[in-house]
């Protein structure tokens, strides 16, 4: 690892009322101290301290600015190095001065994500806990910001370390088999690698089956809101943001292309895509915005199928109907204020009620029920956010699942008497791909890749 001294913005770049400047290193303090000016020498201050003064260029006697400066010592810091934190105020001009002086007092400006690498290498987190961290910088709700905590805690790695600790052991027994079989029983060894390696792939497949779930909290769903023209498609999209965001008239046609907005529904994040009316149409830019329409329902995660209450089905709603019905869609019976037209009987002959929601979007009506629809479809055990015991990283779910194959290869090598050393490789693959989640088993290459998506101050 190297020891260099670095430095970086830990704040976002802009006007506010303070902006940071985080250094680590065995030389943090010791290269600050001579540029803080204050009744006190950083180089003798108490570890966990704040302290006022200014930043000074010890060439010129500028003083570049006035801070507040938090001294923590190693190993009691985010890096478990030495970690000096320069307050300074908000705006470009004096974060970067003061930036700037630290880097010509020999601290290097840090790579992407290097501080949390360093706290990973220092044993100060692991590599699960780490990549929380990027989660909980992107989380789009609260729900998923509470998950990403609780994975920075160590939620995931707790659940795995003594999972790992029973593969080492049978892999242990195994060892003995191997070396002194005439002190061994075959029969018992295949039991014992059927047993462990059984309880060990229960628990994997728990976690499996959180991790739909989980990684909708992660990474939001793509929403389509589908039907035809003046069915009260932008209506709905304005009732779901809460603010006028489409255009809504009763011209219909109204919308030409699509309207994207974000929105958090039950706790999960939904990108929404308004889009035009699907109709024949001689008209050339309207045909255009029904063509992406279509390309929408393509690439949607979830589709909800606005039709009007107030009219008959139309045939291509019919179509539409029968195409999406194998498709993850929540019809919405608009216009529930309006006098009914529509048979709602034919809908329901083929779509099941969960999957049926009659509300107003002009209104507001109803709302609370297409919120119960969109959680049940896609939330089936209704993830608590207390509930911290699945995972959403998608590396960390492959990784999962190749433990999973590997523990499965073993017991079916143990039921067909397979020799135990043939065993030995699923068991020990198994084992290294609960490594790899954690870091214990992670190449260079791929810990370089994970924390270049980190920001500078990060």
């Amino acid at each position: 690892m190297n020891e260099d001294t670095i430095a970086a913005v830990a704040t976002a770049l802009g006007e506010g009322s303070i902006a940071v400047v985080r250094v680590s290193g065995a030389e943090a303090i010791g290269k600050v101290a001579p540029l803080f000016k204050s009744r006190e020498d950083l180089r003798e201050v108490r570890s966990h301290t704040v302290h006022y003064g200014w930043i000074k260029d010890p060439d010129s006697g500028d003083v570049l600015d006035e801070v507040l400066v938090t001294v923590m010592k190693g190993p009691r810091s985010f890096t478990a190095e030495d970690v000096v934190e320069i307050s300074t105020h908000g705006g470009i001009v004096a974060v970067q001065s003061v930036l700037e002086l630290l880097l010509r007092s020999g601290i290097r400006m840090a790579e992407p994500g290097e501080f949390t690498k360093r706290a990973f290498l220092n044993g100060r987190i692991d590599l699960a806990q780490a990549e929380a961290v990027i989660d909980l910088i992107r989380s789009k709700s609260s729900k998923a910001f509470q998950v990403a905590r609780k994975q920075a805690e160590g939620a995931l790695s707790k659940r795995l370390v003594p999972l790992k600790e029973q593969l080492i052991e049978l892999l242990a027994h195994v060892e003995v088999n191997i070396d002194y079989p005439e002190h061994d029983v075959a029969e018992v060894t295949a039991g014992v690698i059927r047993d462990h390696c059984g309880a060990v792939l229960r628990q994997v497949e728990t976690l499996l089956k959180t991790a739909a779930e989980g990684k909708i909290l992660r990474e939001g769903i793509v929403t389509a809101i589908v039907g035809r023209p003046n069915a009260g498609k932008s209506s709905l999209l304005n009732a779901l943001v809460k603010e006028n965001r489409a255009i809504v008239t009763d011209i219909p046609g109204t919308t030409r292309d699509i309207v994207e907005e974000s929105v958090t529904l039950s706790g999960i994040p939904l990108r929404l895509l308004d889009t035009a009316g699907i109709r024949e149409t001689e008209d050339v830019v309207e045909r255009i915005g029904v063509e992406r329409s279509r390309g929408a329902l393509g690439d949607a995660d979830l589709i909800l199928l606005v039709l009007s209450r107030s009219e008959a089905l139309h045939e291509e709603e019919r179509r539409l109907l029968e195409e999406l019905k194998d498709r993850p869609t929540i019809v919405i019976l608009n216009k529930s204020d309006l006098a009914p037209c529509l048979e709602e009987e034919e809908v329901r002959s083929m779509y099941p009620s969960e999957r049926i929601v009659s509300l107003s979007a002009k209104e507001g009506l109803g709302m609370e029920d297409l919120e119960r629809a969109v959680s049940k479809l896609f939330m089936s055990g209704g993830i608590e956010s207390a509930d911290a015991t699945y995972v959403s990283n998608v590396r960390h779910i492959s990784l999962l699942h190749a433990s999973a194959r590997s523990l499965q290869d073993a017991i079916d090598g143990a039921e067909q008497g397979l020799p135990v050393d043939l065993i030995q490789i699923d068991i020990a693959a198994a084992w290294e791909s609960l490594g790899e989640i954690v870091g214990d088993t992670a190449s260079e290459s791929l810990l370089d890749q994970i924390f270049s998506k980190f920001c500078l101050g990060k």
